[in-house]
């Protein structure tokens, strides 16, 4: 007699929980995948929006190159995104189609248990061969293990068939589910040539400006020599001030009796300085943006210039580009403690114990210096320039002397 396998369902039940675990898994790393392409594509929207101002100009500028590479390099970034995307989709495919290999598997194993017993069944279809088979046993004790054996025959045989629907269900579902992942592979597809068609042609529309640029080296060094002269000038009259106000307050300090009075502990010698010191550095990384919207246009530290050669510039801070017009915020709550005022824009310095944060190319200014501020306060409005239409503010912190760069301090956009 053929031995029937009754233990598939613990075999089903267990290879379900696995199945869909790993699909837990395989959500969520989809989700965070599909919320980086559509950031991506909001940064890139974003700086389309940007170019749109900039190319009123008859002429190439430098601003407008910025804003391309920035757009390319997103580009990138969105189509690699993609591509990761299409990878992932693969592997679930391809676990789908082993899954529903291994429930077709069942499901014929499952098919032939069941004809097995119907076969056994129809041989003992009346009752009359029923209790023949009962009563042949040799002894009372066989005799009942046979009744037991038809018992649970019968019960074994409406377990299969609930067995059989259950995998078939799965198996249906699977196969629903294999054909929406192929057809989103084929959407990803689809998008990611269009992406790259896109990149093709701002690649060329890069090209042909460095060209325009290039010719016109010489207007450009002039204007370069210009920018760095107001910058200095500007980072000169910040770190007059930080000076000035380092000094005052160690006067202050010593004349209150305070001892051992340094650059790094003068502003954190109150518990309140101590307290909003504290609580300034405990946000890192999570600060808010000094505007509504933006994107960092230019980055901490040296830079070689994207056109002339042997020219670095030096950022002490960020460039924010954001829409004309736009308000500018403090990142915390703190105190005023000075303005500049330059033909080229102004900026404001606001204190958080013993950190500073900077807003610089600002056209108007709301504050004046010892008033208390709050965060996400507007202090003034980002000056726009004439010439690239172009509305970039600089974001600066300092820890006394130290400069420090903002983009580890703020929130990721």
């Amino acid at each position: 007699m053929k031995i029937f396998r009754f233990g598939w369902i613990y075999f089903i039940a267990a290879f379900l929980f696995m199945a869909v675990g790993n699909n837990t898994l395989a959500q969520g790393n989809k989700k965070e995948l599909e919320k980086k392409r559509e950031r991506l594509q909001r940064e890139i929207n974003e700086t389309n929006k940007l170019l749109k101002l900039t190319e009123k100009n008859k002429n190439a500028t430098q601003a407008q190159l910025d804003a391309l590479r920035k757009k390319i390099s997103l580009r990138n970034e969105l189509i690699n995104s993609i591509n990761v995307e299409i990878k992932s989709l693969n592997g679930e495919i391809d676990k789908t189609g082993k899954s529903i290999d291994s429930l077709e598997r069942q499901m014929k194993q499952l098919r032939e248990d069941y004809a097995a017993m119907i076969q056994f069944a129809q041989r003992n279809r009346n009752k009359y061969q029923t209790m023949m088979f009962v009563f042949a046993a040799d002894d009372f004790n066989q005799a009942y293990k046979r009744l037991k054996f038809l018992k649970q025959f019968t019960e074994n045989r409406r377990n299969q068939v609930e067995q059989i629907a259950e995998v078939q269900t799965n198996l249906n579902s699977k196969k629903a589910d294999l054909q929406q992942k192929k057809n989103e592979k084929t959407g990803l597809k689809q998008t990611q040539e269009s992406q790259r068609k896109n990149l093709e042609s701002e690649k060329q529309e890069q090209d042909k400006m460095m060209v325009n640029l290039q010719a016109s080296e010489k207007s450009l060094r002039k204007k370069l020599e210009a920018k760095i002269r107001d910058k200095v000038k500007l980072d000169k009259a910040i770190a007059a001030l930080v000076r000035k106000e380092i000094e005052a307050a160690k006067k202050k300090a010593v004349k209150a009796g305070k001892k051992n009075v340094t650059n790094e502990n003068v502003f954190t010698l109150t518990p309140e300085a101590q307290q909003l010191s504290n609580s300034f550095a405990n946000n890192k990384g999570s600060l808010p943006w000094p505007v509504e919207k933006g994107r960092i246009s230019e980055t901490f530290g040296e830079h070689q210039h994207p056109l002339l050669k042997n020219v670095t510039t030096k950022n002490d801070g960020i460039d924010i580009r954001t829409s004309k017009g736009s308000s500018v915020r403090s990142i915390f709550n703190g105190e005023v403690t000075g303005t500049v005022n330059l033909p080229n824009g102004s900026a404001v310095i606001i204190r958080h114990g013993e950190f500073l944060s900077v807003y610089s190319n600002l056209d108007e200014v709301f504050v004046t210096k010892g008033e208390k501020v709050t965060t996400k306060q507007k202090i003034g409005r980002v000056r726009t320039d004439s010439e690239s239409g172009n509305a970039d503010m600089n974001l600066q912190i300092w820890k006394g002397f130290s400069k420090l760069n903002p983009a580890l301090w703020i929130a990721k956009n």
